[in-house]
């Protein structure tokens, strides 16, 4: 039986693009990774793992308001401070510029933050 040869594909002619950042499609990680590259805010794994897990995601605008909130906290000279927004509490370490977790209203269980010096109410 003859063997049929098979060429290799010929080589792309223009490059890969990535998709959108922020168009249909996108996940979270992908928008949270481009938001955090512009302002340099970041989210632990542990804090990425329970937004998730929670199926909650977070607009662009609403990391900008989160961003802010850690400016605000920054600038009263506070280290680890509690953002609230709307159902959503995330703690974090404001020196490092990192939420490192998050809990939202259906927690019952978890009313009680320890290791915080501030508190920022998010509008």
């Amino acid at each position: 039986m003859p063997i049929d040869r098979i060429d290799t594909p010929a080589p792309l002619s223009r490059p890969v693009e990535k998709p959108a950042l922020h168009g249909k499609g996108a996940s979270f990680r992908d928008v949270l990774a481009g938001v955090t590259r512009a302002g340099d805010l970041k989210f632990s794994a542990h804090a990425q793992r329970r937004l998730d897990e929670r199926r909650i995601s977070l607009s662009p605008a609403e990391l900008a308001k989160i961003r802010e909130a850690v400016d605000l906290a920054a600038a009263k000279g506070a280290r680890d401070s509690l953002l609230i927004y709307r159902d959503l509490a995330l703690v974090a370490s404001v020196k490092n510029r990192t939420v490192v977790t998050a809990v939202d209203g259906s927690e019952g269980a978890e009313r009680v933050f320890t290791n915080i010096d501030s508190a920022v109410i998010i509008r």
